[in-house]
């Protein structure tokens, strides 16, 4: 059985776990809001600490950890609280983070939490006892000094979206970029029929269709680059209402620089705490540009789903690697399991931008938006399942992918859109009475313009030239 020590606070006795690093408020917390059974994602926790640091490192430099004020720490206190912090941005407590992302709307009950593990794990680095009624090192007064919960945790929120785009987001979509233009090179010399509407257009060059796949990710990349401007504006230093009660005039600028030095990220001081505590729309603004990225990664699966499609009955213009059996029934079936994976990401994260934007919209009144935690784990999930998503899509696929010359080239004669270069030639009108005369015999276009004498042959062999249709003729 669980054992439990007895803990106070200001509504009076809580039953906390016995060995549980947090306290009173959080176990409060936790017996509030049993709603999903999902904590707070470790990138925001993490963040927390973080954050709590780079407070922590304000507050000592501007003498008002050790000042003349209330319980004043000494040196060693203080270093101990940082060192506290530090222990939790480097995920060593993540288990001491219990309670459900459907709390509270400001995300107070999480930063009670993590003033509470901060403080008990700081007096136990300075050989106290963690369990004692009165902190030396105390959670309000000391870890929380000169912050809100409505500056500091949608600080935190932006300071973890921003380090996992830049350190996960992002490079997965630079790789697999990379792997479409290595694809588009390889494959140039590859020539293949169009779909328009999914029905046959004019030869292109698989090469060139992949060219287009990669431009699609690199523009992805620019936009996972836009995403980060929005989130590198901090409210911290707003405190309850963006007044800054409390706190030192020097504090969020402070903060900010040591987030900044720390990460290598640009995060700078809010330039209106009221905008900056209020609303959320720098955060609607970066999933924005993640819900663009879902849209492209859908479209790039798919499109490959669809090029794979066979292998006897569909286009299989491009091989894909088997990965595990298809079918519980079909024996020797192999599906495109990893488009259908990344296919099913993007959806999800196009869902979390539904979630985000209408918790910017609705939650923000007055001072406090009070949807923050709703908002900060939904965009933390769309980085990191776009990161992984694309990640493994990269590995488990992209790079594997093979061409099928023998199928691209073998439906490029059959194609009545072959009749398009003949135009300048013969004119639209008769240029379609000869595509419908070719699906209907069932005969090829330059078999036609042979019987009927079209074209002398030369210049026939020139017009139907598949090559000479996949780029611009002077």
């Amino acid at each position: 059985m669980t054992e439990f020590r007895t803990e106070h606070d200001s509504m009076g006795q809580v039953q906390v776990p016995a060995g549980a690093y947090y306290g009173a408020q959080t176990q409060r917390a936790v017996e509030n809001f049993p709603v999903s059974g999902w904590a707070l994602r470790p990138e925001l926790i993490r963040a927390m600490g973080l954050v709590k640091w780079a407070c922590g490192v304000a507050n000592r430099d501007l003498g008002k950890l050790t000042g003349t004020g209330k319980n004043p720490l000494n040196d060693a206190q203080v270093a101990q609280m940082l060192e506290a912090a530090r222990e939790v941005a480097g995920g060593k407590f993540d288990g001491e983070f219990p309670i459900d992302v459907f709390q509270t709307g400001s995300g107070t009950s999480s930063n009670m939490n993590c003033n509470e593990v901060i403080s008990n794990r700081a007096i136990e680095l300075a050989g106290g006892d963690r369990f004692q009624d009165k902190k030396p090192i105390h959670p309000n007064d000391h870890v929380n000094m000169g912050q809100s919960t409505n500056d500091t945790f949608p600080t935190a929120i932006h300071v973890a979206v921003a380090m996992s785009i830049q350190s996960r987001l992002i490079p997965a979509l630079e790789s697999f970029r990379d792997v479409l233009r290595e694809k588009a090179l390889a494959w140039d010399k590859i020539i293949k029929i169009g779909r328009t509407h999914l029905a046959d257009a004019t030869p292109l060059r698989l090469g060139q269709e992949f060219g287009g796949f990669a431009r699609q990710l690199e523009l992805s990349v620019d936009r996972a680059h836009k995403a980060l401007k929005p989130v590198l504006e901090l409210p911290v230093g707003g405190t309850a209402v963006g007044s800054g009660i409390n706190t030192h005039p020097e504090f969020a600028g402070r903060v900010c620089k040591a987030l900044a030095d720390e990460t290598q990220l640009g995060f700078f001081e809010a330039e209106n705490h009221f905008e900056g505590n209020a609303q959320r729309d720098g955060l609607v603004e970066c999933h924005g540009q993640l819900r663009t990225i879902a849209v492209t990664l859908f479209n790039v699966a798919n499109n490959i789903r669809w090029l794979s499609s066979g292998p006897r009955c569909g286009f299989f213009e491009i091989k894909l690697p088997d990965r595990q059996p298809g079918s519980s029934i079909m024996p020797g079936k192999v599906n495109p399991v990893m488009c259908e994976s990344l296919m099913q990401v993007a959806a999800r994260v196009m869902g979390n931008d539904q979630t985000v934007s209408f918790s910017g919209a609705t939650g923000g009144q007055f001072q406090l938006n009070i949807m923050m935690p709703v908002m900060g784990h939904a965009s933390l999930e769309s980085v990191a399942l776009l990161a992984q998503g694309t990640q493994a899509f990269v590995d488990l696929c992209a790079r594997e992918m093979e061409a099928n010359p023998e199928a691209c080239e073998a439906s490029v004669e059959q194609s009545l859109a072959m009749v398009t270069s003949l135009n300048p030639y013969i004119g639209y009108e008769k240029a379609a009475a000869l595509a419908k005369e070719a699906f209907k015999t069932g005969k090829t276009i330059r078999e036609l313009c042979r019987e009927q004498n079209i074209l002398p042959d030369d210049e026939l062999a020139k017009a139907l030239d598949p090559w000479s249709m996949t780029e611009p003729q002077a």
